[in-house]
């Protein structure tokens, strides 16, 4: 009786403390997503599209209650124009999104608005086991349409031709 007693005690000291702190801690998340310049600048991404490598993008977290900044962190997109930030910890409460921060190029560095942010779900608690999360894309206006884009809206947009 008295060493089921013990191994109970024991189980509870060692055994319990690790098991929620692997629950409440667990692995980070991995959160990817890609970035690019809108060749056309028609707010989408086209066949004439480029990928950014060298871009930088930013995690931030924001009180749901004070929207005040709770977690930030950046990277840098790779090659093919694609990012995979590490981030630490639960954000149960928080609201998170991949954010613009810069890109290397310097004719397209202007944030499209409406694809500028993306939001993420950065928790455990919702019934997601992965902890990779991946975000919209987002893109920069590049200063000047191609000069091929009229043709290539017209078929996105599947114009009329004019007689």
């Amino acid at each position: 009786m008295a060493v089921s007693r013990a191994v109970l005690v024991l189980l509870a000291l060692c055994v319990l403390p690790a098991l929620v702190s692997a629950k409440i801690l667990g692995k980070p998340f991995h959160v990817q997503g890609r970035v690019y310049c809108d060749t056309c600048r028609c707010g989408f991404e086209t066949s004439a599209t480029i990928y950014i490598a060298g871009a930088t993008v930013g995690i931030k977290c924001m009180n749901r209650n004070s929207m005040s900044l709770a977690y930030s962190v950046e990277g840098v997109t790779d090659e093919t124009g694609t990012y995979n930030i590490l981030v630490e910890d639960d954000h149960e409460d928080q609201i998170c999104e991949s954010v613009l921060v810069s890109s290397p190029i310097s004719d397209c560095k202007s944030a499209d608005p409406g694809r500028s942010r993306a939001n993420v779900v950065l928790t455990r608690f919702n019934g997601v086991v992965k902890t990779k999360r991946f975000a919209n894309n987002m893109g920069f206006f590049k200063d000047q349409a191609l000069p091929e884009c009229t043709e290539l809206l017209k078929q996105y947009l599947n114009y009329d031709q004019p007689e």
